[in-house]
């Protein structure tokens, strides 16, 4: 089974989620921010995963002048 993962990178946690190819979820948790923890999650789903997508806005800021 393909898979496809996506990460929402955020300041000390991030939320993976991972999907096949009929779009169902398989994996959906807020994790720390722990390579360890994150590596385990996705290897613990079923399947071959084709890729993965991080989204990250951590260093983004907004300044007035």
């Amino acid at each position: 089974m393909e898979l496809y993962a996506a990460i929402d990178l955020h300041s000390n946690n991030s939320v993976v989620m991972v999907i096949d190819a009929q779009d169902r979820s398989i994996f959906a948790e807020r994790l720390p921010n722990d390579l360890g923890a994150i590596v385990a999650a996705l290897r613990s789903c079923s399947g071959t995963l084709r890729g993965v997508a991080v989204e990250s806005t951590y260093n983004w800021y907004s300044t007035s002048a």
